[in-house]
């Protein structure tokens, strides 16, 4: 059994790819994946998102809003609303893109700031969006005691030492199907010194398809691509991986039930 620790599943292509979302589900249950988190990136987003996920119990869902999102000033009322909610397992995803939109690092600072704090009102742990802002990201999680919620750095690209920092506050490490890519030459070797105890494997579908679907768009099912990658890697079977991935995620997200 597989999970997909992280997917889009309001972005889907329901028009062309898939007829709906069972669809979705029933192709992921054929690869093995038996559960899925669908996070939202805005929270004008989540209710479609809650609305459309919500026949589905294998699928669990996180509310916050994505730093390239910075649109509307955070409404911390409305997100501690939707954190409360039982199918939310997660806040986020969160965190800082200083690659993509280096103009508004203060906005995307003081919104990180704002979701570890309705987190930890609630006790639930944390989604991280992170790129080209590894020093911010850290001081911020410290600083806010983001390590009394936990939670994962999910499509991970950083370096070892920035994993290393997040695990010694309880963070877990997502893997998504980047590390498949050839130019992916380092990250595979930041994958394969962190221990199996601290990884979790993902899609971030619709985007990031791994080999051999790259250039397609991403879904659930590929999470049995990027796991097979990832076990060759750290020279384990597919078998432990996924037992040890998903003993993880349930470990992690103790608010979603099997």
């Amino acid at each position: 059994m597989l999970v997909d620790s992280h997917c889009h599943l309001d972005r889907l292509d329901y028009k062309n790819k898939h007829k709906d979302l069972s669809d979705v589900v029933n192709k992921a249950k054929e690869q093995g994946i038996d559960h899925l988190l669908s996070v939202c990136v805005t929270l004008k987003d989540y209710p479609a998102m809650a609305e459309l996920i919500a026949p589905f119990q294998e699928i669990f869902s996180s509310c916050g809003v994505h730093p390239l999102y910075q649109d509307e000033v955070l409404n911390e009322d409305l997100l501690l609303e939707y954190a409360r909610q039982e199918k939310v397992v997660a806040i986020g995803e969160m965190g800082l893109d200083f690659f993509y939109s280096p103009e508004n690092k203060a906005e995307q600072e003081a919104s990180f700031r704002s979701q570890i704090r309705v987190a930890k009102i609630v006790n639930k742990p944390i989604i991280v969006h992170t790129r080209d802002a590894r020093e911010a990201t850290l001081e911020i999680l410290r600083s806010e005691g983001a390590e009394q919620v936990g939670g994962v750095l999910h499509c991970f690209t950083e370096s070892l030492e920035m994993a290393q920092a997040a695990m010694e506050m309880g963070f877990y490490i997502s893997v998504s199907g980047i590390v498949t890519f050839k130019n992916a030459k380092e990250l595979q070797a930041v994958i394969k010194e962190i221990p199996l105890e601290r990884l979790l494997v993902e899609t971030d579908s619709p985007y990031l398809a791994p080999v051999p679907h790259r250039g397609q768009e991403n879904e659930p099912a590929y999470t049995r691509d990027v796991a097979k990658f990832v076990a060759a890697l750290k020279g384990v079977t597919l078998e432990e991986l996924a037992a040890v991935t998903t003993a993880n995620f349930f470990r992690l997200f103790a608010h979603a039930k099997k």
